[in-house]
């Protein structure tokens, strides 16, 4: 009837996404998930220990207390997405080693001197957003981000911002529904075509790219104090 959560479903009109199954715990499932993440961030933050170690022993700690089981941490991973990843990283490291970087941010260097900064600050973060659709966020960042601290450097600016910038361009994908998977999540229960992505997602690439770019020299600035 519609008591149960598949008749509420319907009597309203909802479209299930995905099952799960559904754990009421004590405090292994509500409290120490959050205690264990703190502690990883905390422990990065004041520079204890690496980023990867931190939160992979998170990880460890999640699973040996059994706030998560073996199996749905297996289920978490993404095959393709490590494989992409994995791929990239030497062609990331090939990039800067050969001076690849290097060059191409010399020939951005030369198109942007005497421009104002953050004309090249936008500009890093539009390569970004125009690159995560064919790849991934990630894998977006392995290759843009020696690039834009190859441009800083060559214009004498402080890598930092346009580092920001890649990460910020990298996780803003609007404009197609294959760049992240909340995007191609909603395309069929929305009933959206491709063509809808970027007749609506490109006046909010716009935005981030209008707000975004000065939002970043706030915190981050182009030229070191």
């Amino acid at each position: 009837g519609e008591r149960s959560l598949p008749g509420a479903l319907k009597a309203l009109g909802l479209l299930p996404l995905a099952e799960r199954e559904v754990r009421l715990g004590g405090i292994r499932h509500a409290v120490a998930p959050a205690v264990i993440l703190a502690a990883a961030m905390i422990l990065v933050a004041f520079q204890v220990i690496p980023v990867a170690i931190a939160f992979f022993g998170a990880a460890v700690v999640m699973i040996a207390i059994g706030s998560i089981r073996m199996r749905e941490a297996y289920a978490a991973l993404d095959g393709p997405v490590l494989v992409l990843i994995a791929a990239l990283i030497p062609v990331s490291q090939a990039i800067q080693t050969t001076g690849g970087a290097d060059l191409i941010g010399g020939w951005l260097s030369a198109m942007f001197q005497g421009q104002a900064p953050m004309l090249a600050l936008a500009a890093i973060m539009a390569v970004a957003m125009a690159a995560t659709p064919f790849l991934n966020n990630a894998a977006t960042v392995l290759i843009v981000a020696p690039v834009g601290a190859a441009l800083a450097l060559k214009l004498g600016l402080n890598p930092d911002p346009f580092l920001m910038a890649v990460a910020v361009g990298a996780a803003c994908d609007f404009l197609t529904p294959i760049g992240h998977q909340c995007n191609t999540l909603v395309m069929g229960p929305g009933g959206y075509r491709f063509s809808d992505y970027p007749r609506l997602g490109t006046p909010l690439t716009l935005l981030v790219l209008v707000v975004g770019t000065p939002l970043i020299t706030l915190f981050w600035p182009l030229v070191r104090g």
